[in-house]
C-alpha cells in the first residue's frame, strides 16, 4: 500500500514538474528571464543561465520522477527545487513585490494561493522523497539480491 502512494505521488510530482517545464519551453526564453528578474535576487547574468536551463532541469527532474530512475536523487532534487522556491516566493511576496510568480510560464501573479499551491508540493515532494528513502524496497518474486562482487 505504502509504495502505490509513494509512486502515485512520484507520478503526480513528475507531472508537475513536465508541466512546469513545457510552459516555460513553449515560450521565448527571455519572458521566464523577465519573471526570475522581478525577484530582484540574481545578478543579470545568473537571470540568464536560470532562465535558459531550469526549464530543462525541471524537465528532467519530471522525467524521471514519472519514469521511476533514480528515484531517490530526482525526488530529492525536486524537494530541494521546490522549497527553494517556496522561500523565494514567501520573501517576495511579504516583501510586497507585485510579481508573476513564473511556476508555469507567464501571467499567474504571485498571491496566498500560489504559496497554498506550492507549500502543498514542497509536502507531496518531501513525502515522496522520505518514503523512497524510508520505505524498505520491494522486488519482483524469484528476483534476489546479488552480492558483491570484487
Amino acid at each position: 500500500m505504502i509504495h502505490s502512494l509513494i509512486r502515485l505521488g512520484r507520478i503526480v510530482l513528475g507531472g508537475v514538474f513536465i508541466y512546469a517545464a513545457y510552459t516555460k519551453l513553449r515560450q521565448p526564453w527571455e519572458l521566464f528571464a523577465l519573471s526570475i528578474d522581478s525577484y530582484r535576487i540574481l545578478p543579470s547574468w545568473a537571470v540568464i543561465g536560470v532562465a535558459r536551463t531550469l526549464p530543462l532541469l525541471e524537465l528532467l527532474i519530471g522525467i524521471l520522477l514519472v519514469v521511476g530512475f533514480w528515484k531517490r536523487v530526482a525526488a530529492s532534487a525536486a524537494t530541494i527545487l521546490l522549497a527553494t522556491f517556496l522561500a523565494i516566493m514567501v520573501r517576495a511576496y511579504f516583501g510586497e513585490l507585485n510579481i508573476d510568480c513564473g511556476c508555469f510560464g507567464i501571467g499567474q501573479a504571485l498571491g496566498p494561493m500560489t504559496l497554498v499551491r506550492d507549500s502543498l508540493l514542497v509536502l507531496l515532494s518531501l513525502a515522496v522523497t522520505l518514503g523512497l528513502f524510508l520505505a524498505p524496497e520491494t522486488r519482483a518474486k524469484g528476483q534476489t539480491k546479488r552480492p558483491l562482487q570484487v
